[in-house]
């Protein structure tokens, strides 16, 4: 499977163009569903997630992102409203640049440009690959679905070398399964020897 090199501005370019270093404590939210796109978002440090809830207020987790990945430019290019919200799941230092900026950064380094452009696309094919997954009725499927896209991320791509850092919960509100089945389907998956469970910590 190829890895999503997802892109990583170099920070004194960002600088260079007025970013600043923001940073946010645990449980706080970056941005809200509904807030207008203001900026690019690159971390530093920590983890984030983006996610939504439904009428019955259930979560559902749409990405979990971490150090040296970008958000938040999607939108920025559609000068459009956030469609889900971006909240710390630990302390996190980010580079925020203006939307303006940021577009502005892209116009005069055509290089950079096309490297997002190539980020984009990956991150459509993947996010593609996954929703034909999570349409699955079958929970192995779905399981499966999520952590192909989730090892996508990762260069290092061999057998049961990449440590899902996501809890029962979490993987539950990705999947749209019950915990209790997403325990059950690990422990298959384990015995089919598609994951390892080590001291509770998944590999895959």
């Amino acid at each position: 499977m190829k890895t999503i090199s997802c892109m990583n501005i170099a920070p004194e370019l960002l600088y260079s163009y007025g970013a600043e270093d923001k940073h946010y404590r645990k449980g706080e939210f970056i941005y809200r569903e509904g807030d207008q796109a203001l900026y690019y978002y690159q971390i530093i440090k920590g983890k984030i997630k983006q996610n939504n809830y439904n009428e019955e207020g259930k979560e559902f987790i749409q990405n979990i992102l971490g150090g040296e990945q970008s958000f938040g430019d999607p939108m920025l290019f559609l000068d459009k409203f956030y469609v889900m919200n971006a909240v710390s799941l630990t302390d996190v230092d980010l580079i925020r640049l203006s939307g303006k900026k940021f577009l502005e950064l892209l116009r005069k380094n055509p290089k950079i440009s096309l490297e997002m452009n190539a980020c984009l696309s990956q991150r459509l094919y993947f996010n593609a690959i996954m929703l034909q997954a999570m349409s699955s009725p079958n929970p192995l499927l779905r399981l499966k679905g999520l952590l192909d896209y989730l090892k996508s991320y990762h260069d290092d791509n061999c057998d049961h070398s990449f440590h899902v850092e996501l809890t029962r919960q979490q993987i539950a509100n990705l999947t749209g399964l019950r915990v209790e089945t997403v325990i059950r389907t690990l422990k298959k998956m384990e015995e089919q020897g598609i994951v390892r469970i080590e001291n509770r910590k998944i590999l895959y």
